[in-house]
């Protein structure tokens, strides 16, 4: 199964913020959106999905429609959540889209989630959205200690509004 790690950041490198008085940038929401039509699941951690569910304006989108068709599979483990799947692990959430017969899962975040995967390598791709914000520390994406990984350019381009998409492959021997 290729695992697709979805994520918006800073000009500085920061993992965007995605609150109300910092939304998502409208063309990265766009692009998440045909990324979940493409994938049709996504992968979330348990706070992240709070926070959007909490955020109505998302959900009254035509991207909220494209999420009700997607297999969601919500990642904590403690919480008990109506709609979604719950699972315990990032292993236990590709094991539960591949028995509902998926091919690419996409990992919508975020921070702990996206770290959690990539520590354990579980990550094929980066789909990387860079908006044209600046912030203080923020949150980050990274490898545990001592990591290192190759990466290889499959694309690039311009979602709009000064956004830049890029996706990378990991180059693994």
């Amino acid at each position: 199964m290729k695992t697709i790690l979805w994520a918006t950041l800073t000009a500085n490198g920061n993992y965007a913020r995605s609150t109300p008085a910092h939304p998502p940038r409208p063309e990265a929401l766009a692009d998440f959106a045909t990324q979940v039509g493409a994938a049709s699941n996504f992968i979330v951690g348990r706070q992240t999905f709070q926070e959007f569910q909490s955020q109505p304006q998302r959900s009254a989108t035509d991207a909220g429609a494209v999420f009700a068709q997607a297999d969601v599979v919500v990642v904590s483990r403690s919480a008990e959540l109506k709609g979604p799947a719950v699972v315990t692990s990032p292993q236990a959430a590709l094991a539960y889209l591949r028995e509902r017969g998926h091919a690419t899962a996409l990992l919508a975040g975020g921070e702990r989630l996206h770290n959690a995967f990539l520590a354990e390598g579980l990550v094929d791709e980066l789909c990387l959205n860079f908006a044209p914000t600046f912030e203080d520390e923020g949150l980050r994406l990274r490898l545990p200690p001592g990591g290192f990984e190759r990466l290889q350019l499959l694309d690039s381009r311009a979602l709009g509004g000064g956004v830049w998409q890029l996706r990378y492959a990991f180059v693994r021997a």
